[in-house]
């Protein structure tokens, strides 16, 4: 299983800057995930005109619970691919 390490060494901007890029091992299959920056904003105190840098930072400062909701949503509907909005993020 990957440490969350080697998971945060994966995460990238994406070019368009819309989010993030990671990929996680769930029950022994990698998952292609994205968290929009729109979340990191809303939900992790990310400035709105932060640099790649901050934006990485950000993403590695929240990734427990980034993991935790990829991981509650992919038990409730297993997939390849995942992407993270803030209504992941919002309590109902």
């Amino acid at each position: 299983m990957e440490t969350a390490e080697t998971v945060e060494l994966a995460a990238q901007v994406l070019a368009n800057r819309v989010g993030v890029a990671f990929s996680l091992v769930f029950q022994n299959r990698p998952v292609e995930c994205m968290i929009t920056i729109t979340a990191l904003e809303a939900y992790f105190w990310l400035d709105p005109r932060a640099g790649d840098e901050r934006i990485l930072k950000t993403f590695r400062d929240g990734y427990g619970r980034i993991r935790a909701i990829a991981e509650r949503r992919l038990l409730a509907h297993p997939a390849a691919r995942l992407e993270l909005t803030p209504a992941d993020f919002s309590r109902r």
